[in-house]
């Protein structure tokens, strides 16, 4: 009598081992942030501007990332702006073929003793928004797909509500005010997050926008790292820290935090990356955007996911949100190339 073989994990199975850096029966495909495109949208007739402020649609337009793309994760926040706009920002909402951004040229506070989190701030519609999304997403796929949701980091939330220029220059002229800044607007982040986990989030996304074109790693050190391991502490499930750009000379320094995963931009090449962090947290990406998803064809899709395979990386996907023009044809090649690469080496591949 022969052995039947393993079953196949579940999407949500492979993700959430994939983060604790355990085994797994393939490399899972995860979208920390957004892949939703105006093809879905119509597809599902979820459109933005909608799409980020109506529960329903959220959820429904967050479901294709699932069951149009054959991704292993959901992840309904396709904006950076909701807690934003829930602190009192002015929000532009833009069209189904843009996103939603933060006036940031009328910034609401000046200075680190106008910072304070609304007593309103997680029932504001727009931060109700994505807590009722993830309870659809949770009652509806909560047993096939990792849910996967988002809490911006306090440095993206310094830039909206001071404005990036202000924020910067604070922080070069007054690193102790920044910090009071940065240390006050953290509990909009675990706030927003522990709401999240308690609608049935997975994993939470942190994008923290100290972005490798505008901020150092010896900034990162000195401002965040320690902020980023309270999360770490705070928040009880994992964690996936988004920073855009060239970010190596700080991946040393984010694997120290205790996050579980790096969601890194192409601008780092898989093996550097895998050395920097050196099996300490596990990585997601990196497949390139503007020059891949949106602007090339499916054969350079694959050979970009190939590549990340190679380097032993834990999680595959693109590396930040998508364009919102993109091919439906190039974002399915993602888990179809996940699959072929490994059929051809015929192993599980452990983490």
């Amino acid at each position: 009598m022969t052995a039947s073989a393993p079953r196949p994990m579940t999407g949500r199975q492979r993700i959430l081992a994939a983060l604790r850096r355990e085994p797994v029966d393939r490399t899972p495909v995860c979208n920390p942030t957004s892949v939703a495109t105006v093809e879905l949208m119509d597809l599902v007739d979820a459109p933005f501007p909608d799409a980020n402020r109506n529960p329903e649609l959220m959820a429904r337009l967050a479901a294709t990332g699932y069951t149009e793309l054959g991704f292993d994760s959901v992840m309904p926040v396709f904006s950076i702006i909701q807690e934003s706009s829930a602190l009192g920002c002015k929000i532009q909402w833009e069209q189904k073929d843009n996103w939603p951004t933060v006036r940031m040229r009328e910034p609401i506070w000046r200075d680190a003793d106008d910072v304070r989190v609304p007593n309103d701030f997680l029932t504001h519609p727009d931060t109700r928004c994505v807590l009722d999304a993830i309870g659809i997403l949770r009652r509806e796929l909560g047993e096939e797909v990792a849910i996967i949701g988002k809490t911006m980091g306090p440095w993206s939330l310094g830039y909206h509500c001071f404005g990036v220029e202000t924020f910067l220059l604070m922080s070069l002229d007054d690193p102790g005010r920044t910090k009071l800044c940065l240390d006050r607007l953290k509990e909009a982040t675990i706030r927003f997050g522990l709401a999240q986990i308690e609608a049935g989030a997975d994993a939470l996304t942190l994008p923290d926008h100290a972005t490798g074109d505008l901020v150092s790693g010896e900034y990162y050190e000195r401002f965040l790292k320690d902020l980023h391991a309270e999360f770490a502490e705070r928040l009880p499930i994992p964690l996936i820290l988004h920073i855009c750009g060239r970010t190596v000379d700080r991946m040393g320094y984010i694997a120290e935090t205790g996050m579980a995963a790096f969601h890194f931009d192409s601008k780092n090449t898989p093996d550097e990356s895998m050395e920097a962090v050196r099996d300490r947290i596990a990585l997601v990406g990196n497949i390139n955007n503007p020059e891949t998803l949106y602007a090339r064809d499916p054969e350079a899709v694959r050979a970009e996911v190939f590549k990340n395979l190679a380097a032993g990386v834990q999680l595959v996907g693109p590396e930040c949100a998508i364009p919102l023009q993109t091919a439906i044809e190039n974002l399915v090649e993602i888990p179809r190339a996940v699959r072929e690469w490994h059929a051809s080496h015929a192993h599980p591949h452990a983490g």
